[in-house]
Formats: structure tokens, C-alpha cells, sequence
């Protein structure tokens, strides 16, 4: 629920035209930030070639410039007394007790992939941490949950290592993977 203008109570005070000096902080530390990106991008050695024309350098310099510019817009925001609405939140009841079932239950789904990824393969493991991940947050349909824990993992082990070169553990399915 926002309020107009019209609608502004005593309690909900305008802001200052000054701004609020915490945002300022926000924008000098993207500032700073930026300069950093900025200064350590000028130490890489500038390298192109013909499969690379821009070189390494271009991409950190471009999202240092754009943070200063991000620091510069929101100063200029703050300063004209712009301020966010506040988050509603979400819809959560906070009355009720943490459901320590279900997060120890992924907990436990985070563990067992953990401890079983290197001896029984990325492929594995990663299906019962997708299953136990679903069962956890309440799904109780156990077959197809099952064939979608596979489907995923089988798509994220070929997603890393064909599309990033990153093999993931193949475990007992070494020789079929």
C-alpha cells in the first residue's frame, strides 16, 4: 500500500530536500567501487587477437564507467529527495514456528549430495539432491520428481562440461557418461 502525495499523514513525514545522508553512502561506495574496477582493469596487459579484437580490458572498464554513471544518476536522485518505497515484505505469517522439518530435511539433502558426489558421480548425487530437494518443500509426486531430478542433473552435467568445459564427477557412470 503506497500513499500519494494527497494522502501524507503526519506520521509519514516528506523527505528532506537534502536527502538521506545513508543513500549518500550507497553512492560513494559504487563510486569507489567503480574507480577500483576501473584502476585495477588499466593493469591487465592489453592483448587482442584474432579470435579476440576487444581484449580482456574492455568488459571491467565498461562496468566500472557504468557503475560511476549508476553512482552519479542515484546522487542526483537522492539529492532531489527521491526515495524507495519501503519493502512490504513477503506474505509470512510470523507467528508461526519455524518448520525445523523441512529445513532439516534439506539440510540433510545438501548433505548426502555433498558426501556421496565423489564416489557416486555428479549425476547421482545431483538427482537425489533435486528429489530430496522437492520432497523437503512438500511435492509428493515421487516418480516424476524422480525423472525430473534426472533429467536435471543429466542436462547440468552436459551443460558443464560441453558448455563450460568444467567436468563435474561422473563417479560409478564413468565408462556410460
Amino acid at each position: 500500500m503506497s500513499l500519494d502525495a494527497t494522502e501524507r499523514t503526519d506520521s509519514d513525514p516528506r523527505p528532506s530536500p537534502g536527502g538521506d545522508r545513508a543513500q549518500y553512502g550507497v553512492c560513494a561506495f559504487l563510486a569507489l567501487l567503480g574507480v577500483l574496477v576501473i584502476v585495477d582493469a588499466t593493469g591487465i596487459a592489453h592483448a587482442t587477437s584474432s579470435t579476440d579484437p576487444i581484449g580482456p580490458r574492455t568488459v571491467p572498464v565498461v562496468l566500472g564507467v557504468l557503475l560511476l554513471l549508476i553512482a552519479l544518476v542515484y546522487v542526483v536522485d537522492v539529492a532531489r529527495g527521491g526515495r524507495a518505497e519501503p519493502e512490504a515484505g513477503e506474505d509470512v505469517d510470523l507467528t508461526n514456528p519455524i518448520d525445523w522439518r523441512t529445513v532439516l530435511l534439506l539440510i540433510g539433502a545438501f548433505v548426502v549430495n555433498a558426501v556421496l558426489i565423489e564416489p557416486l558421480g555428479w549425476v547421482i548425487s545431483g538427482s537425489l539432491l533435486f528429489w530430496g530437494t522437492a520432497f523437503a518443500l512438500g511435492n509428493r509426486h515421487y516418480l516424476r520428481n524422480l525423472a525430473i531430478a534426472v533429467a536435471l542433473s543429466l542436462i547440468t552435467f552436459y551443460a558443464f562440461a560441453i558448455g563450460l568445459g568444467v567436468n563435474l564427477p561422473a563417479g560409478v557412470l564413468q565408462g556410460i557418461l
